[in-house]
């Protein structure tokens, strides 16, 4: 069943084209991540299918809802946690998260026991007496990400959930919305520049830049689409400056000279680069310190995407 369809959507803000005729089909039950560069449209895409704000041309339906004849059902439906800040600074973390239950009219007995998980889930108990205004950055974002579960929803939208976290209290919470979506059959709507927790976390990924989807599929069908490429990195000993007359004519290499010399080859022909490389230092008495292979990663395949797209649209 498809959780959210939007058709030849568009936005406009007077000459800017903020979102280009992008098509989307999300299925329901799944994490779905929405990745790229700043100002590539994404917050428009989230205000759009959030009932924020219009399109200016196309059709946006959220489970199963017209965006544009019933906004407020679309809203009833979902939750949304946006990268601005959202806290309420004299109140406790306990009586925020109860707050939130009761503004979405949840029964006493259920904000009772919803904030009991929370609190654990988030590892907020030992905060719990504290006023949000006294919290950390990261403190605050959980409470912000937290609060948003003590209602029920279908659709859930992360943008940039995991600002402010150590890697710990990342891990716990991408754990902790895997899970949901496991047990509750909950689709999220998940933004963040972190590409690690994207592989992570999400099922599909939807790549989009100036205003137009690039390229939407799994992590895993990305690397096999685009991350053919391999990385292959050779650390020399000490500050070699000849190396860069000497490499000058093997593609699809850079050195970089910060601790010792490091020779970085990212090329579908790699093995072969590599065996020129060698060549030229045995030749030339240059020691290896060390060598390695990579796989391609996520981010090294965002980077390629956008590029790519960006030298497309020049």
């Amino acid at each position: 069943m498809s959780c959210i369809e939007a058709k030849s959507l568009f936005k406009n803000y007077n000459s800017l084209i903020a979102v280009n005729g992008i098509d989307l089909n999300i299925e329901s039950g799944q994490v779905f991540g929405f990745l790229g560069p700043n100002g590539a449209g994404k917050s428009t895409v989230i205000k759009l299918l959030t009932t924020l704000i219009q399109p200016t041309k196309g059709q946006v339906t959220v489970l199963g809802i017209d965006s544009h004849k019933s906004p407020l059902e679309i809203r009833k439906k979902i939750g949304v946690v946006l990268q601005q800040p959202s806290y309420e600074p004299t109140l406790s973390v306990e009586k925020s998260l109860a707050k939130y239950g009761m503004m979405w009219n949840v029964d006493s007995k259920t904000i009772k026991n919803r904030t009991e998980e929370l609190l654990s889930s988030f590892e907020l108990q030992d905060i719990r007496k504290k006023r949000n205004e006294d919290l950390s950055i990261g403190q605050r974002r959980r409470v912000q990400v937290a609060r948003e579960f003590m209602h029920d929803m279908e659709l859930l939208f992360l943008d940039e959930p995991t600002v402010g976290l150590d890697p710990s209290a990342r891990r716990k919470l991408l754990d902790f919305l895997k899970n949901k979506v496991k047990e509750t059959g909950l689709t999220i709507f998940y933004t963040t520049h972190v590409l690690t927790e994207a592989e992570y976390l999400c099922d599909n990924i939807a790549i989009i830049n100036k205003g137009k989807i690039i390229t939407v599929a799994s992590p895993q069908e990305l690397k096999k689409k685009f991350g053919h490429e391999k990385t292959i990195q050779i650390h020399v000993s000490g500050k070699n400056n000849a190396l860069n007359d000497l490499l000058a004519d093997i593609p699809d290499c850079k050195i970089e000279f910060n601790t010792g010399t490091v020779i970085t080859i990212q090329s579908s022909n790699s093995e072969v680069v590599l065996m020129d490389i060698l060549k030229i230092l045995n030749q030339n008495d240059i020691a290896i310190e060390d060598l390695s292979a990579m796989p391609t990663n996520l981010e090294e395949i965002f980077l390629k995407v956008v590029s790519d797209s960006d030298a497309s649209n020049n």
